[in-house]
C-alpha cells in the first residue's frame, strides 16, 4: 500500500480533513457559520450570493488541500461534470470508457448529438489504444480530452492513472478523473497526471445521504477561475446548508472510510464462497486484474463492491427485494449499506453492464449483521435454504 502523502505542513490527510476550513481568530466559532443571505451591502468582497459564501470557501479549502489543487463547489456532481465539459473548446474530441456513470454517459451522448463535442468510446485499460486514438485526433486537427473513472462505476475496474496521465500529457490532451469511489483519502489523481478531478460529494465526502453537492479540483489557476465563472454565470451554485453539511461530513471521512472499507473487504471474501454468487468485483481482492495498479496508486480499495449472481436478472432482483437490513436504493457512500441492480438503468444496460450485477455500497453496520442479511437474501433468491445465522464464516 503506498505511503499517504503529507501536506507541506507535514500533517496527514486525515488530520487536514479535520483541521482546515475553520475560523482562526480568537473568539471565532469553531465551525464556519452558515450565512443565509442572498444580498450583501456594497463595498465588500461579495456582492451577491452567487459570488461566494463562507461555507463554500471552507469546504473548498479542505478538498483543495486534500487533492493538491484548487477546489470549486457546485450544486451537484453532475453540475461539476457539466462545468468541466462546458470548458472544453467546441468540437473537442472526448475519449470515454464504455461504461462510466450513466449520467455522464447520457450527457456525453447529448453533447455529441448536438455537435458540441465529439465522443469516442475507448478501453482506458489499453493505454496503447488510447495512444492510437489520440494520434488519430491530432491528425484530424482536433483538441482532445479523456474522461476517466477509477475505480469505475459500477464495474469496479481500476485504471492505471499514471500511465494514462503520461499518454494524455504526451499528446496535450486534458485528463479528467472522477475520483468519487476512492475519495481524496484513498487516491490523488492530480499527483498521478490528471488535470481535473471530479467528485460527487453527495456520496462518500458528505457521507450521510442528506445532500447534493459536487466538486471539481484542478492545479491550474486559469482553469479554476474558468470553473468559478461557469458556476457564477450558469447559477450552478451549491446551497449554503448543503455546503455546511458536506464540510461536516468530511470531518469524519477518515474513520467512516476505514470502517466501511474493512467491512467491504470481509464481505467480498465471504461472497466469493457463496454458491449464489458467480463473480465478486472488489479492488481489494488478490485476484483483481489490476491488483498491482491498486497497490501502486491507491491508499486502500474503498467501500464499493459488486457481485454478479448466478441465474438471470430476476434472480438479482430477488436479492434486492429480499434484503431486510440492507437498503435497496440508488446512491452510495452513506453510513447505511445500499444495494442496486445497475442494469435496470438504461444507460448501464446499454453500456454492457451485466444484467445480474449488483452494486453494493458498504456502510457502517456490523459486518456479521450485513453478512447474515446478504446470505439469506442470496439463498432465497436461488431457492436455497439458508444456513444457521449464529455461526457466520470466520473472518479472513
Amino acid at each position: 500500500m503506498p505511503v499517504r502523502p503529507t501536506s507541506q505542513s507535514g500533517l496527514q490527510p486525515q488530520t487536514l480533513a479535520v483541521t482546515l476550513g475553520r475560523p482562526q481568530a480568537p473568539g471565532d466559532p469553531l465551525n464556519p457559520p452558515m450565512v443565509l443571505s442572498s444580498t450583501y451591502r456594497d463595498g465588500g468582497p461579495i456582492g451577491y450570493a452567487r459570488e461566494g459564501n463562507a461555507a463554500w470557501s471552507a469546504l473548498e479549502e479542505v478538498v483543495g488541500a486534500l487533492e493538491g489543487g484548487s477546489a470549486v463547489a457546485f450544486g451537484s456532481g453532475m453540475a461539476a461534470a457539466v462545468a468541466v465539459l462546458d470548458g472544453l473548446p467546441p468540437g473537442c474530441h472526448v475519449l470515454a470508457p464504455a461504461a462510466p456513470y450513466h449520467g455522464v454517459t447520457a450527457l456525453l451522448r447529448d453533447l455529441d448529438a448536438g455537435g458540441r463535442l465529439r465522443v469516442t468510446t475507448v478501453d482506458l485499460d489499453d493505454v496503447a489504444a488510447v495512444d492510437r486514438a489520440l494520434v488519430d485526433v491530432a491528425t484530424a486537427g482536433e483538441s482532445a480530452a479523456v474522461w476517466a473513472e477509477s475505480p469505475t462505476n459500477p464495474m469496479l475496474d481500476v485504471v492505471d492513472l499514471t500511465a494514462l496521465g503520461r499518454t494524455t500529457d504526451r499528446h496535450g490532451a486534458l485528463l479528467v478523473v472522477d475520483n468519487t469511489f476512492a475519495s481524496p483519502l484513498r487516491q490523488h489523481p492530480l499527483r498521478l497526471g490528471a488535470d481535473v478531478v471530479i467528485h460527487s460529494a453527495t456520496k462518500l465526502i458528505g457521507g450521510h445521504s442528506d445532500l447534493l453537492l459536487g466538486l471539481a479540483v484542478t492545479a491550474d489557476a486559469d482553469r479554476a477561475a474558468a470553473l468559478r465563472r461557469h458556476r457564477h454565470g450558469r447559477g450552478s451554485v451549491p446551497g449554503v446548508l448543503e455546503s455546511f453539511l458536506t464540510l461536516r461530513g468530511i470531518r469524519t471521512l477518515a474513520v467512516r472510510l476505514d470502517r466501511a472499507e474493512t467491512t467491504a473487504g470481509e464481505l467480498a471474501r465471504r461472497l466469493q464462497r457463496h454458491p449464489a454468487v458467480g463473480r465478486v468485483r472488489y479492488p481489494g481482492l488478490p485476484g483483481h486484474r489490476a491488483a498491482d495498479v491498486v497497490a501502486a496508486q491507491m491508499g486502500g480499495p474503498g467501500t464499493m463492491l459488486a457481485i454478479e449472481t448466478v441465474g438471470d436478472a430476476l434472480t438479482a432482483d430477488r436479492v434486492c427485494a429480499g434484503v431486510r437490513l440492507i437498503v435497496a436504493a440508488t446512491s452510495l457512500g452513506g453510513v447505511e449499506t445500499l444495494i442496486e441492480r445497475r442494469a435496470r438503468n438504461d444507460g448501464d444496460r446499454d453500456a454492457g453492464v451485466p444484467p445480474t450485477l449488483l452494486r453494493i455500497s458498504v456502510g457502517l453496520e456490523d459486518v456479521d449483521d450485513l453478512w447474515a442479511d446478504l446470505d439469506q437474501a442470496l439463498d432465497r433468491a436461488v431457492g436455497r435454504q439458508s444456513g444457521p445465522r449464529s455461526e457466520p464464516p470466520p473472518r479472513a
